[in-house]
């Protein structure tokens, strides 16, 4: 990773700014991009004053210039991309009947748009360095889960459209990595949305029994090192999406069971 550009969305904390340290680690040359300019200046400052080469934007994944504005200063400071992470994210928690259609939008414009715009900008330097593009997907990217129909569906999107992206470059040598964590620690559920469009403000999970940010940081890494497609963590993961090959209505009644054990589930 000696000496490549970097971009990583989302890097004011969870799996983004583990990304952040973990490839200045390995001398990376990172752009971070975040709605926070304060966390932004704190972690580039840290990863500057440890020897690392770390500029920041700030930057809003949901908004298309935001996004051509990141790539733009990339350029401007850099004079390449090799490599593109795709990791804004937000997610949201409420039974789709009670679910106001604007919090799906902002998931979906999050999610999945925010990966469009950016991808869409940085693409041309990434084919030109036959670099990498990485997507944050989710085990609800495989597997649709009740009580965050949104989120599932972004995710699902997410999936398509990268899949599909890499089959259209085959011939470009562009590699294109999709992974998907399992439950991970971080502060994502802490700011998901209701149905309202509220934060929900405590996570109905126990974070510290959870895969951490730094392991998905680490595993993405060796992940974009060996060029693979598609890496789905935990093992629980792992067994979801194979059982659900051969016995999706199996697993629709255990994931039904395991989110309905969640406090204060709907179900």
């Amino acid at each position: 990773m000696k000496g490549k550009v970097v971009i990583i969305t989302g890097a004011s904390s969870g799996i983004g700014m583990s990304c952040a340290i973990e490839f200045a680690k390995q001398g990376a040359k990172l752009m971070l991009a975040a709605r926070s300019e304060k966390k932004l200046c704190e972690i580039s400052d840290k990863i500057n004053s440890n020897g690392g080469n770390s500029s920041f934007v700030v930057t809003d994944v949901s908004i298309e210039k935001n996004c051509e504005k990141m790539v733009q200063k990339t350029i401007s400071i850099f004079g390449q991309i090799d490599i593109l992470i795709n990791n804004a994210g937000i997610s949201m928690r409420s039974i789709f009947k009670d679910l106001n259609l604007s919090v799906f939008k902002k998931v979906m414009q999050v999610n999945f748009w925010g990966t469009v715009y950016c991808t869409k900008y940085a693409l041309p330097y990434i084919l030109k360095s036959k670099g990498s593009i990485v997507g944050v997907s989710s085990i609800a990217g495989h597997k649709g889960l009740p009580g965050r129909t949104a989120y599932s569906a972004s995710k699902f999107a997410l999936q398509g459209f990268l899949e599909s992206l890499r089959i259209e470059n085959l011939k470009n040598n562009l590699h294109v990595l999709i992974i998907s964590p399992g439950f991970t620690s971080s502060n994502i559920r802490k700011k998901a949305l209701q149905g309202d469009g509220l934060e929900q403000g405590e996570s109905p999970r126990t974070e510290k029994k959870m895969m951490s940010s730094k392991a998905v940081a680490v595993h993405m890494i060796s992940a974009i090192k060996s060029k693979k497609n598609n890496q789905v963590l935990t093992a629980n993961g792992k067994l979801t999406v194979s059982l659900n090959k051969f016995f999706p209505r199996l697993v629709d009644k255990l994931v039904f069971n395991h989110m309905s054990k969640e406090p204060d589930s709907p179900f």
